[in-house]
Formats: structure tokens, C-alpha cells, sequence
């Protein structure tokens, strides 16, 4: 029998890898504390941040956790990235390996900011 999808952010961190807890509680604070008004929300069996529009997810998995912005927002950080495996629109962190939670926290922001920009701007 297939196991039933955690329907809210705090089961699905409650439901991740133990040896992932760490890195993901961390992560999950750090995005947190960066958009505090944000909604959280579940799709596809993945933690969003949502302000109204999609900022941020993040998602765990047998020995990495993912974070993802858009594939824009890693853009201008590609210096800062080059030693860290990135795919498109993530940001992959083997568990084994300290939490850049320094690049997280400027990535997150700048995603914050772009997305309140693009509010304020007519056109979108």
C-alpha cells in the first residue's frame, strides 16, 4: 500500500529522512524567518512559500535536500554557487555537508524582493 502524502508542512518535515531532520528543520526556520508572512502550502507533496505568488520550496530526499527558487533566482548568484551542485532551479545539499545558510538566506531575500517588485509593477 502506497504511503499517504503528509497534507501539511510540519508532517512532512516530521515524515523526512532522520538524517535529514537537521538540515531541514534549519531550512525550514531560515526560509521562515526570511518571508515570516508568507502561506505555506503543500503541492505535490512538496513544501511552498507563498507570497501570493510561488517563492520558494524546498523538498527532502534519501541523502540531500533540495531548495528551490526559480531557476531566475540562482541566476545572479552563479559565482557563489559554483561549488555546490545545483540543478536548473535547486539548490542541492548532501546531508553529510554543512547548510550554507549564509547563500540561502541572500538567495531567499533576493526571491522575496523580486516577487514584490513584480507586484508593484503594472504589467504582471
Amino acid at each position: 500500500m502506497a504511503r499517504k502524502r503528509p497534507a501539511t508542512v510540519a508532517a512532512y518535515l516530521k515524515a523526512a529522512p532522520p538524517e535529514g531532520q537537521p538540515h531541514l528543520r534549519r531550512l525550514y526556520a531560515l526560509l521562515k524567518s526570511v518571508a515570516p508572512d508568507a502561506k505555506e502550502a503543500m503541492k505535490w507533496g512538496t513544501p511552498f512559500f507563498v507570497e501570493p505568488r510561488f517563492l520558494f520550496a524546498f523538498s527532502a530526499h534519501k541523502a540531500h535536500l533540495n531548495f528551490a527558487p526559480l531557476a531566475a533566482e540562482l541566476a545572479p548568484f552563479k559565482k557563489e554557487l559554483e561549488t555546490h551542485r545545483t540543478t536548473k532551479g535547486m539548490l542541492q545539499i548532501p546531508y553529510d555537508k554543512p547548510l550554507p545558510e549564509a547563500l540561502i538566506r541572500k538567495i531567499a531575500a533576493y526571491r522575496v524582493r523580486e516577487v514584490a517588485m513584480r507586484q508593484d509593477d503594472a504589467f504582471w
